[in-house]
């Protein structure tokens, strides 16, 4: 295109413009015949070693109820979404009929799922879209589970059963901005007043806040200096969510930063069972297991779509499937989620035995997610460029395994819990000023 230098800037651009800019993009399946995007999942082919035979026929069938819901209503639009970074909305009621939220709990209306009944669940989502699963794992094995395992009996028989339809849907605030790996030392602070509490702080990286109609709040008690737990509805006065911006992973997952600006929580509301930070490892306990079921959902979903990727795309007048070295990588990922459902099983049968500690969760958490990510690492160069494209699922599961690597403990802080469970000593703290920890 030649260029008039007599022209002005602006006008340049417009001519540019209609010349050749503006047009909307080539679909990627016309952009790239080769190889089907993740619009199209593709069939499962990550269980070598049949887990599925551990399964009982309940958990076989929510398996595959879940995952033929996520591939059929959620992955011709994950894309779109996790672009916009925006939460899909009406896909609420297809989730709500797999009858999955609630997972453990039973009665209120709730599935009361085995926990490897419910951690699968969470790998189905996850396998297809990591927000989904997040979103019902903060809404079910956080919030629902507080009110299950902490609430009175009143509060279990007013909130759960419309919880468990997602009917109405909540958040969990522990962390706060300046206290996030060492959460018990949180100052959202409660103060009692006739006929209730008043919660004054604020709160980060709250998943589902922006729109929850039930958030669970944790403050610590001015008289006691405890940390105890509240249930805070959508339109308290003095409470407002607003959403962080410019993340690079979990998009569609809506975190907000919290403000609690003397807002009035009624005598009804206050968690009885929450009177230390240590009452939050009663749920925690669940929800670690279930974290650690996310990144083997997403290192199956990454497995499933590099081994049909290779099959399709031809280079040097062969499949990629054909070279000895992207064969050596899609073993070296297939040995990996082999061992992640393995240990995550494990996990599952321990908790329901009684004999998981929290070094077990915690091991278990940090293990999977470091071999996730080098699972998922090694899916991004075997799709080489279109492993940097959300369309082709890999590059958009790299990023949204890197909150999951972080969020429930990074992966030092729960070394630090396993290595204390394992010595019988606390590190969390440098040495020179350490006094007994609080975790």
């Amino acid at each position: 295109m030649a260029v008039d230098l007599s022209k002005k800037q602006g006008d340049l651009y417009k001519d540019a413009k209609s010349f050749n800019f503006g047009l909307p993009a080539l679909d990627v399946s016309v952009a790239f015949p080769q190889a089907t995007p993740a619009s199209i999942f593709p069939p499962c082919t990550s269980d070598y070693y049949q887990f599925d035979d551990l399964l009982t026929t309940e958990e076989k069938s929510t398996r595959l109820k879940v995952r033929e819901c996520m591939e059929r209503e959620v992955a011709p639009i994950m894309t779109e979404y996790w672009e916009k970074a925006e939460f899909p909305f009406h896909i609420v009621p297809k989730l709500a009929a797999l009858r999955i939220a609630g997972g453990t709990i039973k009665g209120y209306g709730c599935p009361g799922l085995s926990i490897a009944g419910s951690a699968i669940a969470t790998a189905e989502v996850a396998r297809v879209d990591a927000s989904c699963s997040t979103f019902i794992l903060v809404h079910s094995s956080l919030a629902m589970l507080t009110i299950a395992l902490c609430g009175s009996e009143e509060q279990k028989q007013k909130y759960l059963p419309s919880l468990a339809q997602l009917d109405t849907l909540a958040c969990w605030a522990l962390t706060e901005p300046d206290y996030g790996s060492d959460a018990s030392a949180l100052k959202t602070m409660a103060t009692k007043v006739a006929g209730g509490w008043v919660l004054e702080g604020q709160k980060r990286w709250i998943g589902n806040s922006t729109f929850a109609d039930v958030l669970i709040i944790f403050a610590r008690n001015a008289i006691t200096n405890q940390i105890n737990g509240y249930i805070v509805k959508k339109n308290a006065p003095g409470l407002s969510a607003t959403k962080i911006e410019n993340k690079i992973g979990l998009r569609m997952v809506q975190n907000g930063d919290i403000l609690l600006k003397k807002v009035f929580v009624p005598d009804e509301d206050r968690l009885p069972g929450v009177n230390s930070f240590q009452d939050t490892n009663k749920v925690l306990a669940v929800s670690r297991v279930m974290v650690a079921w996310q990144p083997i959902g997403i290192s199956m979903g990454v497995y499933d779509m590099c081994h049909r990727y290779l099959k399709e795309r031809k280079q040097f007048g062969a499949p990629l499937a054909a070279f000895q070295i992207n064969q050596q990588k899609l073993v070296q990922m297939l040995g990996n989620v082999q061992a992640m459902l393995l240990i995550g099983w494990r996990l599952c049968k321990m908790y329901e035995n009684g004999k998981m500690t929290p070094g077990h969760a915690s091991l278990g958490k940090a293990w999977i997610t470091s071999k996730a990510r080098e699972t998922v690492a090694l899916g991004r160069e075997l799709l080489g460029g279109n492993g940097i494209l959300a369309d082709f699922l890999v590059a958009k599961a790299f990023c949204d395994l890197e909150p999951i690597y972080t969020y429930e403990g990074t992966y030092d802080i729960n070394s630090l819990v396993t290595g204390r469970d394992i010595t019988g000593i606390a590190s969390f703290k440098p040495a020179a000023s350490r006094q007994i920890s609080r975790l």
